[in-house]
């Protein structure tokens, strides 16, 4: 679980980084251990160029993605706030107070799990399919990957710019409890540094971890174990978004659609680059 405690010696963000992505790192040893196998995994090593050399070009329109919406983010907030798109109302007068329903059902122990779901499990979630892909037969489902994320940075980071949403956090902080700052404050820190308060609509939490699982389920043969692993907790992750007063059930439900068409343009691209090779 995520400790409330800041380790001694570190900065609170770098204490708080080592924390996530340590639990993420065990996590994603183990999984790599139990279920893509050392026999697979060092045979896949051995032709490690070649099929880095044919994932390249995804890989690489992965790369360029993620640093885009890293510069974007810095100024999107004032092209939004300059747009004056609040879809904030909006969206409240669609679900109104069903994430305070939601937050009926916190229970500490719940919240410690949650926590560590939409932070540590998170992570794991979206890095493990690179390891397990990678050592797969078939190298289209890394390519699917890397395309299917990238289409749900650049779908997500648009909707961010053009729309201004605030939380239920946010919005209702009477109503809705921001339970993974409460329970762990030095989680802001780290959020603090990847998510604006106005970027809430879709859920990228959401989608990407719905992308991972409906790759998991295609790739069911070859991994099976991994199917059920990733459709669980790419539930979990969705659910915890509600829960812990970050996302609105609106937004979650954006997320599914995002992360689903997101998988269905990379099947597209990925063909269709195939087919021209």
């Amino acid at each position: 679980m995520i400790s409330a405690q800041s380790s001694i010696g570190f900065s609170p963000l770098v204490a708080v980084l080592a924390r996530v992505l340590g639990g993420a790192a065990v996590a994603l040893a183990l999984a790599t251990l139990a279920i893509v196998g050392p026999s697979r995994l060092a045979a896949a090593c051995g032709s490690g160029s070649d099929r880095l050399r044919e994932a390249a070009p995804y890989l690489g329109l992965l790369a360029v993605v993620l640093l885009v919406n890293k510069v974007a983010r810095g100024v999107g907030p004032e092209v939004s706030w300059a747009l004056g798109w609040n879809a904030t109302g909006v969206i409240y007068a669609i679900e109104g107070n069903f994430v305070q329903h939601v937050q009926s059902l916190a229970t500490p122990a719940l919240t410690a799990v949650l926590s560590t779901v939409y932070l540590s499990g998170y992570v794991f979630l979206l890095t493990f399919p690179f390891v397990a892909y990678f050592a797969a037969a078939d190298e289209r489902p890394l390519k699917l990957t890397a395309v299917t994320y990238a289409a749900n940075y650049a779908i997500g980071l648009t909707c961010y710019v053009l729309f201004i949403s605030y939380g239920p956090r946010n919005l209702l902080p009477g109503q809705v409890e921001s339970l993974l700052y409460s329970t762990y404050p030095q989680t802001q820190i780290l959020t603090g540094e990847v998510n604006v308060n106005t970027n809430v609509f879709p859920s990228l939490h959401t989608s990407l971890s719905v992308s991972a699982a409906a790759i998991a389920i295609r790739t069911r043969e070859t991994y099976p174990a991994w199917a059920v692993v990733a459709s669980v907790l790419a539930a979990a992750v969705a659910f915890s978004t509600m829960y812990l007063g970050i996302h609105w059930g609106t937004d979650v439900v954006a997320g599914v659609v995002l992360g689903v068409g997101s998988v269905a343009f990379g099947d597209w691209l990925v063909g269709r680059r195939s087919a021209d090779a």
